[in-house]
């Protein structure tokens, strides 16, 4: 019998052990590919009528109550306010990798206010000037500011998302998945530069002046003027 014939030759031992070998990689690698196409089924199946219960997610509230940290005085007359709408379009990308395997955009419309306040707080004996009848008064103030922009929850929503197929296996195995915080921080900017080119400032201004004459004239005063400086 041939060397070639014999099923303990050394060429045939190779081959066994090149095949053992390569069994374990492919096994990863068909775990994988059932890991992700259960991932897409599942997506898929909850758009089909009548499945959406069948993987539907029940949301149960057990949140505890709200704890009060610390109370501040406000010394402010926001005398105006703004409603914003942008919409966000974030995409972060993987070098050297297709948007299909590393890479996510989100598509964000928020919704928001700005508002626009004068500080009362800061006003001292110096910046108010009455006559000596009591009939005019003369007030110096400091310019209108905008406050922090505030995002509404319940009008701002994902239009899309769109992630590469290791960021939704990352998900699965995230305590934090689809975190759109970087979101939110670029809308909550945009609204606030937009704030900034308005005339939210210069309202305020117009209206908390209004307000102050019709406050001092209703104590008996004829002539209010009012400065900003």
């Amino acid at each position: 019998m041939r060397a070639e014939d014999d099923d303990t030759s050394p060429r045939k031992a190779s081959a066994r052990g090149r095949a053992a070998r390569r069994r374990p990689a492919v096994a990863v690698a068909v775990a994988l590919l059932a890991l992700a196409l259960a991932v897409v089924l599942l997506g898929r199946f909850s758009l089909l009528p009548g499945l959406g219960d069948v993987f539907g997610v029940d949301t149960k509230d057990r949140s505890g109550p709200a704890l009060l940290k610390s109370i501040q005085d406000m010394h402010r007359y926001e005398g105006a306010a703004g409603n914003f709408q942008v919409v966000v379009d974030l995409e972060k990308d993987a070098r050297f990798l297709p948007d299909s395997i590393r890479g996510t955009r989100t598509l964000y419309v928020a919704s928001g206010t700005v508002g626009a306040y004068v500080d009362l707080g800061g006003i001292g004996q110096d910046s108010v000037t009455v006559d000596a009848e009591r009939t005019t008064a003369t007030l110096r103030l400091p310019h209108a500011r905008l406050a922090d922009p505030a995002l509404d929850p319940e009008r701002s929503y994902a239009v899309s998302k769109q992630r590469g197929l290791l960021d939704r296996l990352g998900d699965l195995f995230s305590d934090n998945p689809n975190d759109e915080r970087a979101v939110h921080v670029l809308a909550a900017q945009r609204i606030g530069d937009a704030a900034k080119e308005s005339d939210l400032p210069l309202r305020a201004e117009k209206n908390t002046t209004s307000m102050l004459q019709g406050l001092l004239r209703a104590l008996g005063f004829e002539r209010v003027t009012v400065t900003y400086v």
